[in-house]
Formats: C-alpha cells, structure tokens, sequence
C-alpha cells in the first residue's frame, strides 16, 4: 500500500481542500488519469497521477483541507492487488510495513501535454471577473516571460497582463469584450494545435461525465506560477448553452450590459447564446423590460425649469462596477474594521511658506508634503507599515502609502511605494505621475499599501472623516490650509490652520500609538525643513 501526499500547489499555498474526487475506492486508474480536484487560494488544480493502480482509501474527502505533505488518499500500485479500505491481504500487510509514500506526479508534460494555459488574473481581493480590452500578441505568436499580452478591464482600472511563462500562441478562448470570471483559461500555449484542442475537449468531456459543472476555473501544474499566467489543466467553457449564469452572476458582456441598462431590461434567467451561454446584445431584445424602460437618459433631458403638474416617474440606475466594487469595499470595512479617530489641528504657516519655495523649483502640491510627512513618520512607527491579513499582522519594510484619486464615476488608489526612501522632489513627481496614469485607466500598485491620504481641501472642505482601505490599518483625511486666528502664548495672530483626521485600525493601532504618530506628524509640517 503507497500513501498519496498533498502535494505543493503553488509558490506560497501551504494547503489544498479536496474539491471532489474522480475515482472511488476499489476503482483503477492509468498512469496520467485525474484522481482529484483540488482547490488553492489561487487555483482550482487537477492531479494526476504518475503510475497505474487502485484507489484503495480516501483520507481527505470533498470539502477538506489538507496541509502540503499531509496523506490524502492511499493506493495499491499496479500489480500489487489488494481490496478497497482492506489490510487482509497479505502484499497489503508488508506493503504497509514500509511506510512508504508517493507524491502525485504533477508534470505538466503527463498532466497537459506541453499545453500551457493563460488565465484570468485576479488583480485585488474583490475581482470576481475581467474584460479582456485588447489582445496585445496574435496567434502564432511566442511569447516572452513579461511581455504583456493583453489589458483588462476590472470594476476599477484597466491592467496590463504579463506573461509568466514562455511559449507559442496556440488558442485565444477569450476574445475582447468578453468578459470571463478570474482564474479561467482566456488562451492557451502551445507547439501543437491539435494537441490543444484534443486536450480542452477530452478535459471537457471528463468534466461533464464526472459532475455538474459547478466548479470553473481549473488549473494543473501551478507551482510557481502566480495568478497571471500559470500552467493548466483548462476547462475554460463548461456552462451549458441556455444558462446565463455563473456562481450566482449573470454571464453577460459588457455591451449586452450596457443595452440591458439602456432599455431597463432584466437579465435573469434569460437564456444567452454566446460562448458557455453568455448573453450578448442579441438576446437582450427578448429580455423582459422593467418599469420605466425606454426613459431618456439624464444626459438628454433639458436643463431644469419650473413646471406645474406631474414630473413623470423616476430613473433608476444599476450601480456601475466602479460603484459596487466601492459599495462592497467600504461596507466590509465600516462591518468588519474596529475604526477610531484622531483629529489634529496644524499651523500650516511654515508647511505653506515651504510648500511656495519649492514649486518655484518644480512642480509640486500641498498634498505631497503630506504625503512625504507621512512617510517620514511611518518610517519611525511600523504599526503604520502594517497590514492585516487574515490573523496576522504583516509589517512592510518600508512607507507604502495610497493615493485616493477620483474620477468621473468614482475613485481609484495608486500605491507610491517607498515613500520614507525618496526625496520631496522625488515624491512630488511620482505622486503626478501615479495620479495622471489612474486617471488614464492604469492603476500601479493597487492593493500593496499598508496607509491612504484623501484631500477634499481644494474643494474648501475643512474636515471629513475617511473609511480605511482594507486590508491597510489607516488613513489620513486631510482638510483645507484656511485662514484662521492662531492663539499662541496668549496672544492672537492670523494664520493659516490646516485639519487632519486620522482613521485607525484598532485591531492593529491602539490610541496611544495613534496619538503619539499624529503628534509626530504635527510636528514634521509645522517644520518642513527637519524632514
């Protein structure tokens, strides 16, 4: 008897759950057959093993977890013999006795056949699915490890997509506009055409007679591989024809969307006749229509007058994907993150007269000596380095810090790494060209700060109090430089005051750490010139 391990998955995964298995006890299987499929943080995985034998015992069933090393099934090579779940048979018995193991063999030449599949990355925790904008490379094509294979369109940016691995183009199953959930195959590498094909349809075939397709998105081989581009087992459009839905989400692209909204049509449960049974503009014109369909848009009706009588019925809008992605973010954070806050009051005189002397040098912004202050005193407190992630407390080396900018439908948040480690002329020309890339669509370093500043004082806002971006640990809302009554020493002078809130994690930041940072940075924009 041989002990089948769980096997390493991925780069950082120490643990897998069984999602089903292929086999039963007492069934045989051939060398390269699937026995499990297995679910990772980043990856659904096919295993396959490397040698011929019977399914003797499951030990991890569906639905559990197994650490990397830990036995999940064990098996009677071929020609061994032996019953299922039984320990009489003699071979059995002093098989046992060595306390051997075996690790699925996970080649991707046995489990693909050199067939390399490219997926949907998942690019921020809440990204259920992707737009593919354009396709960067054409079939036939090789490709380099880096070299950017196509853009797509998320709830909040337009991201390019680099390839992890090398290999020729051999099929596109995602075409633009399409829209595909993360971790699904959108193309595939490969030497042999035929060979890919046989492979997605024999994957295919597999899956259907072995269950429901309730699980998409499957992937083998991944070791090493991060989300962009990772070695595959793809089983990229199992939904039937007629079902326009996937995990509880219409299956729609984003021009059948866009008309959906237009007309006030409902989606659901109407049958689609794209790819996997995605619903495209065509189906959308026997979609059942909503009260007030066929209203004019905001944007044609004529500046507002008064009128006597009945104003008509009023306009309802589907949250856009910007919008919900903000919704979901910041209810999750107001529900779940303990906030508390810290308000500071700054003489902003001398950050003001410091701030003047150096845009006579280059351009820069009140907002970037903030940003620089903040960094300088994040340097000295790593609870502001900090991030939570699950149960543990992770400290970044250095000051990432986000940038809230907004736009037209909502707001994105560019990440400027390294800020404690960069000059003020350094900082102020990053923070523009990190700003100006968001509001082009390109979004760097989202997801990878551990601290947010927000400015709403060129709106003349005086104060706010800002939500924390998780999983960061704070933010900093800043207010307007006013004029203001300064009183110092018993006596009054006019000046310039300037409010900032600070918004904690109290999981991470307790009030007296809290206080002590924002006295420091008190003190770091009442003299610049320290920092």
């Amino acid at each position: 008897m041989e002990t089948i391990l769980m096997p390493k998955l991925a780069g950082a995964c120490l643990d897998g759950t069984v999602v089903r298995w292929h086999k039963e006890p007492g069934q045989a299987f051939a060398e390269g057959d699937a026995l499990a499929r297995v679910e990772t943080e980043v990856a659904f995985v096919e295993l396959t093993s490397g040698l011929a034998g019977v399914l003797q015992r499951i030990l991890v069933p569906p639905g559990s977890t197994a650490a990397v090393g830990e036995a999940i099934a064990e098996i009677s090579p071929e020609g061994q013999g032996g019953q299922p779940g039984g320990n009489d048979d003699d071979t059995n018995t002093q098989a046992n006795t060595q306390d051997t193991s075996r690790e699925i063999d996970m080649s991707s030449d046995k489990a693909a056949g050199d067939v390399v599949a490219i997926l949907m990355p998942q690019v921020g925790n809440d990204m259920e699915e992707g737009t593919i904008v354009k396709w960067r490379v054409a079939l036939g094509d090789t490709i380099a490890v880096g070299d950017v294979i196509f853009d797509v369109e998320t709830d909040k940016a337009t991201i390019e997509v680099e390839a992890d691995k090398a290999g020729r183009l051999a099929k596109i199953v995602a075409g633009e506009d399409q829209t595909v959930p993360i971790k699904e195959p959108v193309a595939y590498l490969g030497e042999d055409d035929a060979a890919v094909d046989a492979y997605i349809a024999a994957q295919a075939k597999a899956d259907v007679a072995q269950s429901p397709p309730a699980v998409s998105g499957v992937v083998a081989d991944v070791a090493q591989s991060p989300p962009a581009v990772v070695e595959a087992a793809g089983d990229a459009q199992l939904s039937p024809a007629g079902v326009g839905s996937s995990g509880g989400r219409v299956k729609a692209s984003p021009a059948a969307r866009k008309l959906a909204a237009e007309l006030g049509a409902d989606l659901a449960g109407l049958a689609g006749t794209g790819p996997g049974g995605r619903i495209v503009t065509a189906d959308v014109s026997s979609a059942p229509r909503s009260v007030g369909a066929g209203l004019p848009a905001a944007s044609d009706v004529a500046p507002a007058r008064a009128v006597s009588g009945p104003v008509g019925e009023p306009t309802r809008t589907k949250l856009a994907g910007m919008r919900k992605a903000i919704a979901a973010n910041l209810t999750k954070s107001k529900q779940n993150i303990p906030h508390f806050y810290l308000r500071i009051s700054i003489d902003a005189e001398a950050m003001m007269t410091f701030y003047r002397s150096q845009k006579a040098r280059f351009k820069c912004s009140v907002n970037d000596v903030v940003l620089m202050a903040c960094g300088r005193a994040m340097h000295e407190f790593p609870a502001f380095r900090s991030r939570l992630e699950g149960d543990e407390v992770v400290e970044l080396p250095s000051a990432n810090i986000g940038l809230a900018v907004g736009l037209d439908n909502g707001l994105v948040v560019p990440v400027m790494q390294d800020v404690d480690r960069l000059s003020f002329q350094q900082v102020a020309g990053e923070s523009k060209r990190l700003a100006e890339a968001a509001r082009g669509g390109k979004v760097e370093n989202m997801g990878k700060g551990s601290f947010t500043i927000t400015n709403l004082g060129m709106f003349g806002v005086e104060e706010f109090s800002a939500i924390i971006n998780p999983p960061e640990s704070a933010i900093l809302a800043v207010g307007a430089a006013r004029e203001a009554v300064i009183v110092r020493d018993g006596a009054m002078k006019p000046g310039r005051v300037m409010t900032a809130t600070l918004s904690c994690d109290h999981r991470i930041i307790d009030g007296m750490l809290a206080a002590k940072f924002a006295a420091r940075l008190k003190e770091l924009l009442e003299n610049p010139m320290i920092m």
